[in-house]
């Protein structure tokens, strides 16, 4: 069975996290990805030693990916890469603002030759002239976007726990691309896709931003708790396990504390009569509800909840997450041919199967003769 983005070719100058993690997805989707390194390669291959002979960010994103090196200051390094662009459906970069037009790539000349190349590029903060030199990585830019300014406790700011405004990006990218091949399937033509990583953060940050503009002010930061509805966090149990619980209406207000803490005065108390009165409530509330729920150990609150009908979930460790009943696992094949086992894609094709591997992460330059050999008489685009 085909996948939806066989035979389709992508050439990519990437590195670190967001670009890689966008033509990951092309991978897995069928696409041909061929990765230009420079010699030393994409840094992100030295983050970490996990992946059993690549860095855990590095397998994670590039699986299956041909590696070419060039040295793009040299005429047939360049040559080259302008005939593998001729030939490419989606051609895209994740360097500095304005590095790869330095080079003779300027995405806009590019798509003048192949009238029907989807070009993308990602940037840290757009095309804004007084961010162009400000380096963008993802903590930075969770700190720039104000992300980080409603994470965390009550008194201490947090980092969100892993690099997402890069994974954001990156998903971000590879759905402007999906759209851009649809389009062209319909018009014929390519198109020119701009996305950055500050654009990405700022969007996400959409309802605090219209509750600071329009409303009566932003969130504060409340940890485990939800800033706008009430009760929504974790709770500590008699054995010293969190459980998160989520009451999205009076009904699960009521089932609360009627059937699960035996406290029907609670429940009938004006002080809480609304998510808006449990809000504006919220410490006493807190109090009350965390004096009940720490006399109960986890296994009979999360089974009287789950009678109840009411969301929750343990605040789990890694190695919870590696128990986890839902987890899904697939192989991926590191560059010295160890077999590392990863959680799974997130999208389940019913035609495509467990046969359609991705190869192995590449070596650095792995299939740099291989390339030359296929490409260099391939005539350059007019």
């Amino acid at each position: 069975m085909h996948r939806p983005l066989d035979g389709l070719l992508v050439v990519a100058i990437e590195q670190a996290v967001a670009g890689p993690l966008c033509t990951a997805r092309m991978v897995d989707a069928g696409a041909r990805v061929i990765k230009v390194e420079r010699p030393t390669g994409d840094f992100a291959r030295g983050y970490d030693r996990a992946g059993r002979g690549d860095s855990s960010y590095f397998a994670w994103t590039n699986h299956g990916k041909e590696s070419i090196v060039l040295d793009l200051k040299t005429d047939e390094d360049a040559e080259l890469l302008h005939r593998l662009i001729g030939h490419a459906d989606v051609f895209v970069q994740n360097l500095a603002p304005g590095a790869v037009a330095r080079l003779g790539f300027d995405t806009t000349e590019l798509r003048a030759h192949n009238p029907r190349l989807i070009t993308c590029d990602i940037s840290g903060y757009g095309e804004s002239e007084a961010m162009a030199d400000k380096k963008a990585y993802d903590l930075l830019v969770q700190a720039e976007s104000g992300l980080i300014g409603i994470s965390g406790g009550a008194n201490e700011l947090g980092r969100i726990g892993i690099s997402i405004v890069d994974i954001g990006t990156g998903i971000t990218a590879y759905t402007a691309v999906l759209e851009a091949l649809a389009t062209r399937a319909l018009s014929g033509g390519g198109s020119t896709l701009k996305v950055s990583l500050f654009d990405v953060a700022a969007e996400w940050m959409t309802v605090p931003f219209a509750q600071h503009v329009h409303g009566d002010g932003g969130p504060s930061r409340v940890g485990l708790r939800h800033p706008s509805i009430a009760p929504y966090g974790a709770y500590e149990t008699a054995d010293g396990r969190l459980t998160l619980l989520a009451v999205q209406n009076e009904r699960e207000w009521e089932r609360l504390c009627v059937d699960v803490l035996s406290r029907p005065d609670i429940a009938s108390d004006p002080r809480y009569g609304s998510n808006n009165d449990r809000v504006t409530n919220r410490e006493v509330l807190e109090l009350e509800l965390s004096n009940e729920i720490s006399m109960l150990d986890a296994t009979t609150f999360q089974d009287r909840l789950s009678t109840s009908a009411i969301a929750h979930g343990m605040v789990n460790s890694l190695n919870d997450l590696v128990n986890h009943p839902a987890l899904r696992m697939r192989q991926v094949v590191s560059s010295d041919g160890h077999r590392l086992d990863l959680p799974a894609h997130p999208i389940r094709h019913d035609h495509i199967t467990s046969k359609h591997e991705t190869g192995p992460v590449p070596k650095i330059g792995e299939h740099t003769a291989d390339i030359r050999q296929e490409f260099q008489r391939s005539p350059l685009p007019q």
